[in-house]
């Protein structure tokens, strides 16, 4: 177990007590592991259910982002503010190195895969994504594969209900990234993952946010030495089988920017809880979604570095790495931060 963590901004009461900084392990279903992202946490989401596929069994989804190796191949701006980048040789790729650089491309075809853009982003934009679910079909089973344009939406992740210190929906691109836009990401994703899910609850919670140690094997270049960990009470003890969802946060959403915003007002942690129905007879506890939300976290890096292409570019923003700031292997299993937070799940999983 980590350190607990009492966000005065969560909404509703985290109870629950853990000490020490390492991670801890879980009775987690190794099947029911997925991930999610927005922006270059999009980005690092696909990357790592591409690359990760036989990790991430159940699928993964993308908020505002483009396709897989989308950078390596061309300036990584062609891959945002509504380019058209090109994606045969991302493709190509995917192809040479299943079964080696990644897991084997096959997997896809049983993955379940959720994208989502706001019409009216102007840093990535719908040209990007609609490109990614075109260099996914090639993959993937369209049964499978959610594709939701939210209307009117700028750059940002959709809610559906109002929190502290929340952009405009319709504004192209502000802090913190996450907006009212009358459409619930989190829940929409996590329902595409794992089926009809039990009510959120918009009243207190009963798990613990953790705090844990994010360096050595858990950590890697351009990683925060924190992260955290939201853990429902039932999956405490190990007694229940519990799922596991990794939620990425985007460019400038780490705590340095915005604080803990990204796990207070995004809603994944209201969909991972219990929830509770006051009947005539009794308070009755109805089956639980008993959802782990592993939050792994990024730091700024003013350091230039050379990223694909050649060219010398600094990570001020805490950005997840998707052009190669850290290895020209960002993208593969070998990729620094993909094996960082592959190691943090498989500590989860107790693996």
């Amino acid at each position: 177990m980590g350190k607990f963590v009492s966000l005065t901004a969560l909404v509703g009461v985290l109870t629950g007590s853990a000490s020490g900084d390492s991670l801890g392990s879980y009775n987690v279903d190794p099947a029911s592991v997925s991930v999610s992202g927005l922006s270059a946490g999009g980005f690092m989401a696909g990357q790592l259910g591409v690359a990760y596929s036989g990790t991430f069994q159940t699928g993964f989804g993308i908020f505002a982002a483009g396709p897989y190796d989308c950078a390596r191949n061309q300036y990584y701006t062609f891959c945002m503010y509504n380019a058209n980048p090109s994606i045969t040789v991302p493709t190509d790729n995917m192809r040479s190195w299943s079964g080696d650089k990644i897991d084997p491309v096959e997997n896809l075809r049983n993955r379940k895969i959720y994208l989502e853009t706001g019409t009216a982003d102007p840093t990535v934009g719908v040209n990007p994504m609609n490109k990614l679910r075109d260099q996914l079909a090639e993959f993937n089973d369209p049964a499978k594969v959610s594709y939701i344009k939210t209307e009117g939406a700028g750059h940002t992740f959709p809610t559906d209900f109002d929190a502290p210190g929340n952009a405009p929906c319709d504004v192209g691109s502000q802090s913190p990234f996450i907006s009212n836009c009358g459409y619930d990401g989190a829940g929409e994703v996590l329902k595409w993952m794992y089926g009809e899910l039990q009510p959120r609850n918009d009243g207190a919670l009963t798990g613990s946010l953790i705090e844990f140690d994010q360096t050595g094997s858990f950590g890697a270049a351009g990683m925060a030495a924190t992260g955290y960990v939201y853990i429902p009470a039932a999956c405490q003890d190990g007694s229940v089988k519990c799922k596991l969802h990794v939620a990425l946060h985007g460019c400038k959403q780490d705590p340095s920017h915005i604080g803990t915003k990204f796990i207070d007002n995004t809603g994944y942690t209201k969909w991972a809880v219990l929830f509770w129905k006051l009947t005539i007879v009794a308070l009755n506890l109805l089956d639980t979604n008993n959802i782990v939300i592993l939050y792994p976290q990024t730091k700024r890096d003013s350091t230039p570095r050379v990223i694909w292409g050649g060219t010398m570019l600094p990570n001020p923003n805490a950005c997840w790495d998707w052009t190669g700031w850290y290895g020209n292997d960002a993208d593969q299993k070998s990729g620094v931060q993909m094996r960082a937070i592959v190691a943090q799940v498989n500590q989860l999983m107790g693996v």
